[in-house]
């Protein structure tokens, strides 16, 4: 299976998804290997604070390293350039479009969603960053994302402090502790969050494509 995280500006959690989805499918005895194909190397910055479970690469190291893996994450480099999109994505079974719930953010994905409809790459939207507080924000987020037909994953992904205190850290949210070594109360919201996206991708990739076009429905967060 193979899995490109993207978008077309930095800060929308694509590092942030990278590396938790593999952690995913790395405890469920898969080989895992993530490429980190951005630029400022976020992944490979990440991974060198902690201790994960599964390898980060340079994209220079891709080849020889994903040669045995049996799920290859992608950390692409945000872009717009359809060139090096199409040089990224055509090897990807889904590329996934981390998206807020912000006016720009959506604008992008969309941008982003029509190249790669060039290019003819399955694709779809993650909300990141939903504050459950503004329910309605993420709402008209996935009402705009929709009405562009641009498939978007059921399960969202809340904004929480855990994510900051993970990165820190080197760890994925379910392990991150606070300054006295406690566990984040709020961090499994963040963790289950992203299992049920793993499940959404899987079930997605395993469906035919007419099927895997259509809008996904809301499923619930578990905290």
């Amino acid at each position: 299976m193979f899995i490109t995280v993207s978008g077309q500006k930095g800060g929308v959690a694509k590092t942030c998804t990278s590396l938790h989805l593999a952690a995913i499918w790395s405890g469920r005895n898969r080989s895992v290997c993530v490429v980190d194909a951005d630029r400022n190397r976020s992944a490979l910055a990440y991974a060198v604070r902690g201790e994960l479970s599964f390898a980060v690469v340079p994209v220079e190291a891709a080849a020889k390293a994903t040669r045995g893996a049996d799920v290859v994450v992608t950390d692409g480099q945000a872009s717009s350039d359809e060139e090096e999109l199409r040089h990224l994505a055509l090897g990807s079974d889904l590329v996934l479009l981390p998206t807020a719930p912000k006016a720009r953010a959506v604008e992008l994905s969309v941008e982003l969603a029509a190249l790669l409809r060039r290019v003819g790459v399955a694709h779809a939207a993650l909300l990141v960053k939903v504050d459950l507080r503004q329910q309605r924000a993420a709402l008209e987020a996935r009402q705009a994302l929709e009405s562009f037909g641009l498939p978007v994953l059921g399960a969202e992904v809340p904004l929480l402090a855990a994510f900051d205190k993970a990165e820190a850290q080197g760890v994925t949210v379910d392990r991150a502790t606070d300054d006295r070594g406690r566990a984040d109360p709020r961090r499994m919201a963040g963790w289950s969050a992203y299992c049920t996206v793993a499940q959404e991708i899987e079930c997605l990739i395993s469906k035919p494509s007419s099927v895997a076009s259509r809008i996904i429905s809301p499923l619930p967060l578990s905290a």
